[in-house]
């Protein structure tokens, strides 16, 4: 029988699987990375959020899951303001992050 739909493929993340070479050797460039407590201001004030969905809570977190292609696509959007960086409790520069994220996963 059709009943018009079908299950989805699990999207669950083996974090066993997961290279993060990429992501420690980002750490021990940026170590601002380890600080964020991911509270959202950053994406709460990002302008670009309202029509790409930029976050940099969920870039983070996608670095954390090895998921690099998908970060560097997200960045794209990011428009450089510095807004994110001026709200952060915990001030991180996270223009500059931004710029150490692109450049090393662009390398690869």
């Amino acid at each position: 029988m059709d009943f018009g739909f079908k299950i989805s493929p699990s999207s669950a993340v083996n974090l066993d699987n997961a290279d993060l070479t990429l992501y420690n050797r980002l750490c021990e460039v940026e170590p601002d990375i380890t600080r964020c407590m991911a509270c959202g201001s950053c994406t709460a004030t990002c302008p670009a959020n309202r029509f790409s969905g930029m976050s940099m809570r969920k870039t983070i977190l996608d670095l954390q899951r090895g998921k690099g292609k998908e970060v560097v696509k997200m960045l794209s959007n990011c428009m450089l303001c510095g807004k994110c960086s001026m709200v952060c409790p915990r001030g991180i520069n996270t223009r500059h992050l931004i710029l150490s994220i692109c450049k090393l996963y662009k390398e690869e």
